[in-house]
């Protein structure tokens, strides 16, 4: 076998990816290219290296004895470049965090974060649902978000890492003249034969619906039908005063006009909110964005679940610990 010397990397990362999941789809899935697009990298590769790395049959891929024992190489060569990526990045390049909507925990935490590393350059942005900033944050676009690390599809989870930072009580936005307005909070079944829009339809906040559908499930709410994402308080109001869908949010939502927020009680149901980032990532923001965190939460209870809360399933202790 005669290998050459320069190698493409991407090359290489599609045989380790591959050769990690063992199945091409879930490997294209993570890579975000086309499954024939990713055969078409492993045939390059064996084509170069005169050599079959893979068995594949209808029912399943296995690694070849050439491809076991290539595979600890590959890996050594990907990680000494995602190394030196971020050797040369050493924290003089701004750090992008994503804080899906103002108002939120998630600007706080980067408030104080940037009083902890004065001398980082630290640029909010605005990704609007941890799925769509989870794509961007694995293809080097984002650095950080915040969001429902468990409501990831497991080919988004497995190239990021995350800390949970908050368990964040939910609330729901009614139009001024609802029927339910008057009240101070809000139980469950009382939103029986509603409709509560919750996202469906944006492939940027798929985490936020399927935890609304949980949410709602035995209640008797539905999950609103897709609607055009409103952009601006101008186009929110309009749409609201045509809609007057209630909308799922947490208790910390910015004020809208025409609009009452109230706590989700019966029982009161919490978002699990981590700090999501790249995996390898190595920047001095990021270890501030950990302490502000790890410092707001300690002082403010963030951690704490009120008794009888409500958590969706994919809580578990592989995923967020023991809180």
């Amino acid at each position: 076998m005669a290998i050459p010397r320069d190698v493409d990397p991407r090359l290489l990362r599609a045989f380790a990816t591959a050769a990690e999941e063992l199945h091409f789809t879930r490997a294209a899935a993570r890579l975000y290219v086309a499954q024939q697009a990713l055969s078409r990298d492993i045939r390059r590769l064996e084509r170069a290296w005169g050599t079959d790395l893979f068995v594949r049959t209808t029912r399943q891929v296995t690694l070849t004895a050439d491809g076991e024992r290539l595979l600890p190489y590959v890996r050594r060569v990907l990680a000494a470049q995602d190394e030196l990526l971020a050797a040369c990045a050493d924290g003089t390049s701004p750090l992008l965090v994503d804080l899906n909507s103002e108002g939120l925990i998630s600007g706080r935490v980067l408030a104080r974060a940037r009083e902890l590393a004065p001398g980082h350059e630290l640029m909010a942005r605005f990704e609007s649902g941890l799925t769509g900033a989870a794509a961007e944050m694995l293809a080097g676009r984002l650095d950080v978000s915040f969001g429902y690390f468990g409501g990831l599809a497991p080919a988004l989870r497995s190239g990021l890492c995350h800390r949970l930072v908050r368990y964040e009580a939910m609330a729901v936005l009614l139009p001024r003249d609802h029927r339910l307005a008057d009240r101070s909070e809000i139980a469950l079944d009382a939103l029986a034969g509603e409709s509560v829009y919750a996202g469906a339809g944006n492939p940027r906040t798929l985490e936020w619906t399927e935890l609304a559908r949980e949410l709602f499930a035995g209640h008797g709410v539905e999950v609103a039908a897709p609607a055009p994402m409103a952009v601006g308080v101008a186009e929110f109001r309009r749409v609201m005063a045509k809609t007057a869908t209630p909308v799922l949010v947490v208790v910390d939502y910015a004020a809208m006009p025409d609009t009452v927020l109230r706590p989700l009680v019966a029982p009161v149901p919490l978002s699990p909110v981590s700090l999501v980032w790249r995996e390898g990532l190595r920047h001095p923001g990021l270890d501030a964005l950990l302490g502000a965190a790890g410092e707001l939460g300690a002082a403010q209870g963030w951690l704490e679940r009120p008794a009888g809360s409500w958590l969706p399933t994919t809580v578990t202790a592989s995923l967020y610990g023991n809180h």
